[in-house]
């Protein structure tokens, strides 16, 4: 497992609006994903989403695994919890940004495993 920072996601309540602020306030540039909902964010260091549907949702960050099925079981041994993402089993969301699970420590604090394509 490395644990670097791999993978951010913004969630807000309409996705065009959270483009359009965040475009404004970073620079940042957007493309649709293949799901055709929310949109991927081309940062100069790391990559990230948007999504809607998601009021008040906040920042979620990921960190980098090499075996997510893996981690997923070290994180529930340690007493924490881990949850699937939405579209995580569409291979072409898979194929194109890897795997997600967003995953609570054992005290309950949030964060996310990231494997990406290809590992």
């Amino acid at each position: 497992m490395s644990g670097e920072l791999s993978f951010f996601e913004i969630g807000v309540g309409d996705a065009e609006k959270g483009r359009a602020f965040y475009g404004a306030l970073f620079g940042w540039n957007f493309s649709d994903p293949p799901s055709g909902q929310g949109a991927t964010i081309e940062t100069p260091n790391v990559p990230g989403g948007i999504h809607g549907d998601d009021q008040g949702g906040g920042v979620y960050v990921f960190f980098a695994v090499d075996d997510i099925d893996a981690a997923v079981e070290r994180v529930r041994e340690l007493g924490g919890e881990a949850d699937a993402i939405p579209g995580d089993d569409n291979p072409e969301n898979v194929a194109k940004f890897g795997r997600f699970m967003l995953c609570r420590d054992d005290q309950g604090s949030a964060f996310g495993l990231h494997q990406p394509p290809g590992s």
